[in-house]
């Protein structure tokens, strides 16, 4: 395996972002989803891409309001969690998002999702909300999200 270089994501992965998206999450997106996604100007999305087969091992995506933005999701390959990835993916991702003028960025996170919490305080996001049942479960059951705030300006 050849470590993955972070780039812009563009609308040409979008099927491979609908798998890996598959494989990362109860309720996933389809392609149609993440190619009109993808093509909007208010989308910033940052790709980790194996350097030699160009396939796709994380990615995060955020959609960018007015002087705002939200992450709307970030997944990485279970092959290549615990690597620095996420974290590289959401540097960049802020990274794009500040060079486009955006003061404040917000996101959901499930609150059982230590890591991504973890990643997220080194990262500077703080606690801002809840939203009760946010999650559906397989299991038809729902969790809780908490809601955090990184200021950008």
């Amino acid at each position: 395996m050849h470590p993955p270089v972070v780039r812009a994501l563009r609308s040409d992965k979008a099927e491979q972002c609908a798998a890996l998206h598959a494989a990362s999450f109860a309720h996933s997106w389809s392609a149609a989803e993440f190619e009109a996604l993808l093509s909007s100007k208010a989308a910033v999305g940052s790709a980790a891409v194996d350097s030699r087969a160009d396939a796709l091992r994380g990615f995060a995506l955020s959609r960018i309001a007015a002087d705002e933005a939200e992450v709307l999701t970030i997944a990485v390959h279970s092959a290549f969690r615990n690597r620095g990835i996420g974290r590289a993916l959401l540097t960049d991702n802020l990274s794009r998002l500040a060079a486009s003028h955006v003061q404040s960025l917000f996101l959901e996170v499930e609150r059982a999702n230590l890591a991504a919490i973890a990643l997220y305080a080194r990262m500077g996001f703080h606690e801002v909300g809840q939203r009760r049942g946010y999650y559906q479960k397989p299991d038809g059951s729902t969790a809780a999200a908490l809601v955090l705030r990184k200021d950008l300006a």
